[in-house]
């Protein structure tokens, strides 16, 4: 499951900057009970981006942005509480490693669903039923 962090220049400490995608993956496989999987946990994927203040753009105006994005199959987060839970953590996780007055309110996390039997991983379709079988032996 790809993730893709965004941020302004200078809005997560250095530390953060080394941190954050760990602990964004982790907050994911958490929302859905799939830590440790084997399936699942090398498969999701991402980087971090870092650009200048004056390229981020809030209200029509430069400010420090954070935009975190995953791209998961369409049985991803089922229900209200799952979604609750991870934009919550990741939201939670932003501000633990800021390094400045950055609101909360300017973190966004967005989630985009690919259409059952997109999901490609390693040169194979899968469908939503195949993630499903993946998943479940990667739990035993």
């Amino acid at each position: 499951m790809p993730i893709s962090i965004q941020v302004t220049e200078g809005l997560l400490t250095r530390e953060g900057e080394r941190d954050v995608f760990p602990l964004v993956a982790d907050a994911l496989l958490r929302a859905h009970g799939l830590t440790g999987n084997r399936f699942m946990t090398p498969n999701v994927i991402g980087h971090l981006v870092v650009s200048p203040e004056s390229g981020s753009y809030v209200g029509g105006k430069s400010q420090s942005l954070a935009i975190v994005e995953v791209k998961v199959p369409s049985a991803t987060f089922p229900n209200a509480e799952v979604k609750q839970a991870f934009v919550g953590a990741v939201t939670d996780i932003i501000d633990r490693f800021k390094a400045g007055g950055h609101p909360r309110e300017r973190t966004f996390v967005n989630v985009t669903y690919a259409v059952d039997g997109a999901w490609g991983i390693g040169g194979k379709a899968y469908s939503n039923a195949e993630i499903g079988e993946a998943i479940q032996q990667g739990a035993s």
